[in-house]
């Protein structure tokens, strides 16, 4: 039972992570954007959601619908008016890198001040939906279940966005090389806008998500951002089923250490995961040799 126990467990946290990490791998993988700041989006989402249920009434999956698109234009903008002025200064990848890592680390403090003064540093919870499901013997939080049943519904959808689409095929044509896209009449900036903006709505749908079966506060955001960043280069920049891979992986391990080892030992296990897999795939999981 122990073990049906911890692989649920392990199926339903690597599904979040897979989902959280996803819009990071389409901001790093087509924009070039490092960015710090990605959990605290995840927050502002999660606090968003708190605030939609327990003041207006409106239950998480409706909030998805009103947080998602504020996220998303959100992101464009920060994009528009304080990343792409990086871009066009970066001399190569390297030094944009490096730009962004600076300027996403100023934003992920104006962000987190923002949710502090709203806010302040208490832990928040809410119940969405307090029933237990048995799958065969084994209990499981329905609230939980049902993240996860939204979360393959989104990453699915993103999923078939990108390999089924022309605007889809114009992202993935930017994340393998910029300039021979633009010598193919894609305009990057336009792409790099829409897959940092993507991010930020797909990380947002995260923070609603998470906010239905976890307990959050207002400094929490560097953790996800620290998981999304493991998950993405285990899996491989800009590979979206790397990320899947990557996450269900983590889920996995995680879990059957906090049951068979110790849970104190989940993050030291998270950490030596991630340097097996470098030193055996450096590019990552499904990463693209010389990427």
């Amino acid at each position: 039972m122990a073990f049906l126990d911890a692989l649920l467990n392990g199926l339903t946290l690597g599904g979040m992570y897979a989902l959280v990490a996803m819009g990071l791998t389409l901001q790093y993988g087509v924009a070039r954007i490092m960015n710090l700041s990605y959990g605290e989006f995840l927050i502002a989402a999660a606090f968003s959601a708190y605030w939609l249920f327990q003041v207006q009434a409106i239950n998480p999956l409706l909030a998805l619908l009103l947080v998602v698109p504020v996220a998303f234009g959100a992101n464009w903008l920060i994009y528009q008016i304080m990343l792409h002025p990086l871009v066009r200064r970066s001399r190569d990848r390297g030094e944009l890198e490096v730009n962004s890592i600076l300027a996403t680390f100023g934003l992920l403090f104006v962000i987190q001040g923002l949710v502090l003064l709203i806010f302040g540093s208490n832990y928040f919870s809410y119940t969405y939906i307090s029933n237990v499901f048995m799958i065969a013997g084994s209990p499981i939080a329905a609230d939980r279940l049902l993240a996860v049943g939204v979360a393959v519904v989104l990453g699915t959808a993103l999923y078939l966005l990108l390999v089924r689409t022309r605007p889809g095929t114009a992202l993935r044509a930017v994340s393998v090389d910029p300039r021979a896209a633009q010598l193919a009449g894609i305009d990057v900036r336009a792409a790099s806008a829409m897959a940092f903006a993507l991010g930020g709505g797909m990380v947002a749908a995260s923070g609603v998500l998470v906010s239905m079966f976890t307990t959050f506060n207002a400094s929490m955001g560097v953790v996800f951002t620290m998981k999304a960043l493991i998950v993405v280069i285990m899996g491989g920049a800009g590979h979206l089923l790397g990320a899947l891979a990557a996450g269900l992986t983590l889920g996995l391990v995680e879990s059957f250490v906090a049951v068979y080892v110790a849970p104190g030992l989940t993050l030291a296990a998270t950490f030596a995961l991630f340097l097996i897999v470098l030193l055996i795939r450096p590019t990552g999981m499904m990463g693209r040799a010389g990427a």
